[in-house]
């Protein structure tokens, strides 16, 4: 099983009909929110990606939101950036947490900081705020003044 840049490229188009591009030893790829599951998969399974490095999402405001994660092959070199957007109004996407255990607390904070709803994910819930803590931070349309309760 080849894992080189221009052949994991070719194998992530031939799988999932979409164009990675390449920089260096870095794959980057985007997906349908509905194929973010089978490209996790994949991309252990297929290319070896078996190191979890991160995970996080980002508010762009009027166009919805992007899950992005970055898994590696550390002993082929080869880097793969997994994106996908959610949508004007959606904030569920499929939990990688089956794929990574590593998932599992970037997924949470992803959750408590934007509201990132993950999907199969054994126990998400809210890992940096109290429960009782309204809001998302880091969403684009959180009022920085609300009041909080105070820090605990």
């Amino acid at each position: 099983m080849s894992t080189t840049p221009a052949a994991a490229t070719a194998r992530i188009r031939d799988q999932f009909g979409v164009e990675a591009t390449a920089e260096a030893a870095t794959l980057t790829v985007a997906v349908p929110r509905e194929r973010w599951l089978a490209l996790a998969r994949f991309a252990r399974r297929e290319l070896g990606c078996l190191y979890f490095n991160w995970l996080s999402a980002v508010d762009w405001k009027e166009q919805g939101f992007e899950v992005l994660c970055r898994v590696e092959n550390l002993e082929a070199g080869l880097v793969l950036m997994m994106r996908t957007r959610l949508g004007a109004a959606e904030t569920h996407c499929a939990s990688v947490t089956p794929v990574w255990k590593g998932a599992d607390w970037m997924e949470r904070e992803c959750y408590d900081m934007f509201g990132v709803v993950f999907e199969g994910h054994p126990d998400l819930r809210r890992i940096l705020l109290s429960e009782d803590w309204e809001g998302h931070p880091l969403r684009k349309d959180y009022a920085p003044d609300t009041p909080h309760a105070p820090y605990r």
